[in-house]
């Protein structure tokens, strides 16, 4: 497969997973109805923020893949799996503790994929490094509405 597919195959799994996924479990009456911590944004923020991490994951991906660095494409398909069962997780099923776990382990597997690539290809880790941030973010934004909203 050439350079230039392998790049058009990551963003497209990337990009239309991400916002397919998005388009299906959007937040809903559910969602609307729960207690927010005050830092919660505004919901307009996700979709473009999502939009442009999923090109920085989808180059990094590639990056990888083009460099056939077997182990942080281990980490690199573990992230995406996480990331795209995190909404289905949370938004369809309205599963808070569970999303929860969902979250955590998605955190963990990008600083692993940051870790590993950090020497072999220090440009696929610092583009995951606003991703990173970004997912602390949302895995306290999820604790705390696990917090605040406790299951009847």
């Amino acid at each position: 497969m050439s350079r230039s597919v392998g790049f058009l195959l990551f963003l497209v799994l990337t990009i239309g997973g991400g916002l397919a996924i998005g388009y299906i479990t959007l937040p809903g009456e559910w969602y609307a109805g729960l207690v927010k911590p005050s830092f919660n944004p505004p919901n307009w923020i996700f979709a473009p923020v999502w939009t442009v991490l999923y090109i920085i994951i989808a180059i990094a991906g590639w990056r990888v893949w083009d460099l056939e660095m077997i182990s942080a494409q281990r980490f690199w398909w573990a992230q995406l799996a996480l990331n795209f069962l995190w909404s289905p997780t949370f938004f369809g099923f309205q599963q808070m503790g569970a999303a929860l776990l969902v979250i955590a382990l998605l955190l963990v597997s990008i600083i692993a994929f940051i870790r590993v690539t950090w020497e072999p290809d220090r440009a696929s880790a610092v583009m995951f490094i606003p991703y990173l941030a970004w997912v602390a973010f949302a895995t306290l934004l999820n604790a705390s509405l696990y917090l605040l909203n406790p299951v009847a």
